[in-house]
């Protein structure tokens, strides 16, 4: 995938957006609503959103981490996905309206956790931070700069390949949440 920077930054902080004001309404319900499951096994509307917060934890620091240490480099306006990068990102991608079950890392599954309003809170906290850092990435090398992976810190991903994964993962959550609140 090649994209001008700015066309893919854009796009980004417009799922951001979208998603924030999803979330803003879901935050009116009853809390009951937000803790209903179907059954013991499935996620609640706030387990999805505490879902994204445990994500939320790992990735901002390290975004914030890449733009800070890359804010001086030249760079040529274009963004070139990685191969692994742009594997990641089509796993988790919602494409036309369908979407890939698939399992939550052990530490990232908050299945069964006792959550509150607080949870909601945190992530629309979150997502402005996200949105700072969508912001502030416009100036950034989005292939130069690199960010691990939640997985292993072993790997590394391009920047603009991790912002499109946070994104999309959100969007992906944020999609269940409304289908559960629904």
């Amino acid at each position: 995938m090649k994209i001008r920077n700015e066309a893919l930054i854009q796009e980004l902080l417009e799922i951001t957006q979208k998603s924030t004001r999803s979330i803003n309404k879901i935050r009116t319900l009853a809390i009951t609503r937000l803790k209903y499951k179907s059954n013991s096994e499935t996620w609640s509307v706030l387990e999805c959103i505490e879902h994204l917060n445990l994500y939320g934890d790992f990735y901002l620091p390290v975004i914030e981490q890449a733009i800070l240490s890359n804010e001086s480099s030249k760079f040529p306006g274009v963004f070139r996905s990685g191969i692994i990068g742009n594997y990641f990102v089509n796993l988790i991608r919602v494409k036309s309206g369908a979407v890939k079950k698939m399992s939550a890392q052990k530490e990232m599954n908050p299945l069964n956790c006792d959550l509150t309003i607080t949870t909601v809170d945190r992530f629309l906290k979150q997502q402005q931070h996200l949105e700072s850092l969508l912001i502030q990435a416009k100036a950034i090398d989005l292939v130069k700069a690199k960010t691990p992976v939640s997985l292993t810190r072993l790997l590394k991903l391009r920047l603009g390949d991790t912002l499109r994964f946070l994104v999309y993962h959100i969007e992906r959550h944020v999609l269940q949440a409304e289908r559960i609140a629904d």
